[in-house]
């Protein structure tokens, strides 16, 4: 039952959020940040009970969730309530929980009207993101996907700034496409493990030994793919995200950074290797290549803008491009450091856009050419925009540096030509990162901006996000252990379908003999 809670809460936490704000708006914002608060502490401390059996060697054996829910629901369609974690999900409902307090934090002067309504909307894409996270019914996983999509849209619509409908609309009918070829894909999977086994299914245990190779497998992986690639997003179906990042306000860009873009990568880590292994060979050169475009691409673009948010919007395409190298690579190291990278870019460049918002919330400009020299005015908001500025860059000692090298590290046993062309990306992380710095913090303050530092509200939430870059940086060892076991088991599962075994290793498949 602890994982409804993770859904549940959040969906009764918004609503009582809406209603009481007749009482006082700040009373809304409290009451999402207290349910936030119990949702992290709930799951950090399933997370310190499971680095006690890390410790111990005995986290997830072979073919276990850490915890697993599973009820009927549409029982005569194959359709069940099933929801489970393992290392990879609690990692991700962490990252949920950690952004969504941020979020609530960010937002709490800058959003002065409907606060009740704009609190709901926010905690019901988080139920949302937590269920993708934790879904193991095709079909379930599909309403949590669509289910984020709505709030979102509202988000940026109303709460957003010049141009918000247009980048509303166009977020929502990109990705809503995507989501019904995707919904497409769910469907024929149903129906070819029906044909092979007379079992109809949404259940993605048993789904993972469906026979789907050859031309069919391949239609139906690119199904997944598409959508999980326009989330990501990889090019060319990034066009949604500099529009949405830039018109949505603090808590939306937060949460697009930090999180959606990362359930397109968790979508492929999940669906898309262990369910069509053959597929994702084949085109595995392919979208190495489209990451190392996504690298270079995105940086370039980064360093033409003269748009803060848009600048740092567009480093997200290039950091999300080490990720999918990273996937497509295949080995555990590279995997590993796509894992990383999903963490550390959510917590950096979630920070980067809450500094962002700060600065315009005070100057009423998102223009760096009317910015410049405000380190003296806002010593503590410039010493922060440099430390993730050099997060993002891939400093050795933060948490992003660990992500980008293990990817690296594992793309070169792949491929040393994409990895060498890949590495260039470290040199344009540098320039844009400091070119933004240089035209927002230093050099003359022309305009005379006079501006308040960061307050004691804002400090705190820098202060959270530096240390857990630090911390990663120099002991990332415990995500390693809770993704560790879960990579082995998909090589593992990869190897033996390609030896035309069945795919017995997967997790749910141990807990079906369990049940």
């Amino acid at each position: 039952m602890i994982l409804l809670w993770f859904v549940l809460l959040p969906l009764i936490g918004g609503v009582v959020a809406w209603r009481v704000e007749r009482l006082d708006p700040a009373v809304s914002r409290w009451t999402a940040l207290i349910v936030l608060a119990v949702l992290f502490g709930l799951a950090l401390g399933m997370w310190l009970e499971q680095r006690e059996y890390a410790q111990m060697g005995l986290l997830a054996p072979e073919g276990m969730w850490l915890v697993e829910l599973e009820r009927p629901w549409v029982p005569s369609l194959g359709i069940g309530f099933h929801l489970a974690m393992d290392g990879l999900s609690l990692l991700m409902v962490l990252l949920t929980l950690l952004l969504g307090i941020m979020a609530v934090a960010a937002s709490w002067t800058e959003i002065r009207e409907r606060a009740g309504f704009f609190h709901l909307q926010l905690l019901f894409m988080l139920a949302g993101i937590n269920g993708v996270f934790l879904a193991m019914d095709l079909f379930l996983f599909y309403f949590f996907w669509e289910l984020m999509l709505v709030p979102m849209f509202l988000i940026i619509d109303i709460w957003g700034h010049e141009r918000r409908r247009y980048a509303a609309v166009k977020f929502f009918i990109i990705t809503q496409v995507s989501g019904l070829l995707m919904l497409v894909s769910i469907l024929g999977l149903y129906f070819v493990h029906a044909g092979a086994t007379g079992a109809y299914t949404f259940d993605y245990p048993r789904l993972l030994g469906t026979p789907a190779g050859g031309v069919s497998g391949f239609w139906l992986m690119m199904g997944f793919l598409i959508a999980f690639a326009v989330k990501l997003p990889v090019i060319p179906f990034h066009t949604w995200l500099p529009d949405a990042h830039t018109e949505a306000p603090t808590a939306g860009s937060v949460i697009l950074a930090g999180l959606l873009l990362k359930t397109g990568a968790y979508g492929m880590i999940r669906f898309i290797f262990p369910l069509f292994p053959d597929a994702a060979s084949a085109v595995a050169p392919v979208a190495m290549a489209l990451g190392v475009f996504g690298i270079l691409y995105g940086a370039v673009l980064a360093f033409a803008q003269s748009d803060l948010k848009r600048l740092v919007a567009y480093t997200s395409v290039s950091h999300m491009g080490f990720v999918l190298l990273g996937l497509f690579a295949g080995n555990t190291l590279a995997l590993q450091g796509a894992v990383m990278e999903m963490i550390c870019h959510g917590i950096a460049t979630g920070a980067l856009f809450i500094l962002v918002g700060a600065l315009q919330e005070r100057l009423h400009t998102r223009e760096m050419g009317r910015m410049g020299g405000l380190w003296a005015a806002a010593p503590r908001m410039g010493a922060a925009a440099l430390f993730f500025a050099l997060a993002l860059l891939g400093l050795p000692g933060l948490g992003n540096f660990i992500g980008e090298f293990l990817v690296l590290l594992g793309a070169y046993r792949v491929n040393y030509a994409v990895t060498a062309v890949a590495a260039v990306g470290l040199v344009t992380a540098a320039v844009y990162a400091l070119w933004m710095l240089q035209r927002v913090f230093q050099g003359p303050n022309l305009h005379e901006r006079k501006i308040p530092d960061l307050d004691f509200r804002e400090t705190a939430v820098m202060s959270v996000m530096i240390v857990l870059l630090v911390w990663l940086g120099m002991y990332p060892q415990p995500v390693f252990d809770m993704t560790g076991g879960l990579f082995e088991d998909m090589r593992k599962g990869i190897a033996q379908e390609e030896q035309g075994m069945s795919y017995a290793s997967a997790p749910g498949d141990a807990a079906d003999e369990r049940r």
